[in-house]
């Protein structure tokens, strides 16, 4: 079995190379990384470009910064691996957690996973308290339209079996994605999975992006994607 990382990176030149080895030396079956530039203007690309691209299995320039949606499109076309997972490009999510968050997939048990920030023992970074209400009011909406009973909507760790996300038309280009492909796995009736993950939070000082207007979005997110027909 193989398992296909997806990584979308937007001006991480000071967590990428960290993120590939701890990809690289991660516990788990064989393993198809591929990374998604996004347009960055760091130097990213020109890390990728220098010492990373010809030692992965691909890596995806995008011509301008789009967001992470759009860059997640691009390499889930591309990953040919029977389980697919997102992998940020920054050091909040630690590798050492794909082989709780892919087993219910390779057992047959699941079709989608989330890795849940807010289950589980592993360790968690406090941080910001109105993130966390955010978040969980979100979470809240979402399970409202999709009858689901999930407690992290906004995880940036999913795992998907390949055919599963490769039928899904994903049309955010942003952060929108989160609740769209929750609306659109809840529609297509796959089983879906939740596993506790530790959880290493940024700061804005640290290069964290996502923001309020990202919070709203989500709302409008959730009720487009549940209530279109």
């Amino acid at each position: 079995m193989k398992l296909s990382v997806v990584i979308p990176c937007y001006n991480e030149i000071g967590t990428l190379r960290e993120v590939l080895n701890s990809v690289i030396d991660a516990p788990g079956p064989e393993k198809e990384i591929i990374v998604v530039d996004d347009g960055s203007t760091d130097g990213t690309r020109q890390l990728l470009e220098q010492d990373v691209d010809g030692k992965l299995a691909r890596v995806i320039y995008l011509e301008h910064n789009q967001g992470k949606g759009a860059a997640l499109r691009a390499g889930f076309a591309v990953a040919t691996g029977e389980i697919i997972i997102v992998q940020d490009a920054d050091l909040e999510y630690d590798p050492r957690d794909y082989p709780a968050l892919i087993e219910p997939i390779i057992d047959d048990r699941a079709d989608v996973v989330y890795g849940s920030r807010f289950m589980g023992q592993r360790p968690h970074r406090v941080l910001y308290f109105w993130h966390r209400m955010g978040n969980g009011l979100l979470t809240l909406l979402s399970n409202m339209l999709t009858n689901l009973n999930l407690t992290d909507i906004e995880t940036g760790y999913k795992a998907f079996r390949r055919e599963v996300i490769q039928s899904i038309h994903i049309e955010e280009n942003r952060f929108g994605f989160e609740p769209e492909i929750t609306a659109k796995v809840a529609r297509g009736r796959y089983r879906i999975y939740e596993v506790g993950i530790g959880y290493f939070g940024r700061t804005y000082m640290e290069g964290k992006k996502i923001g309020w207007k990202d919070g709203l979005w989500a709302v409008w997110c959730i009720l487009k994607y549940n209530l279109r027909r």
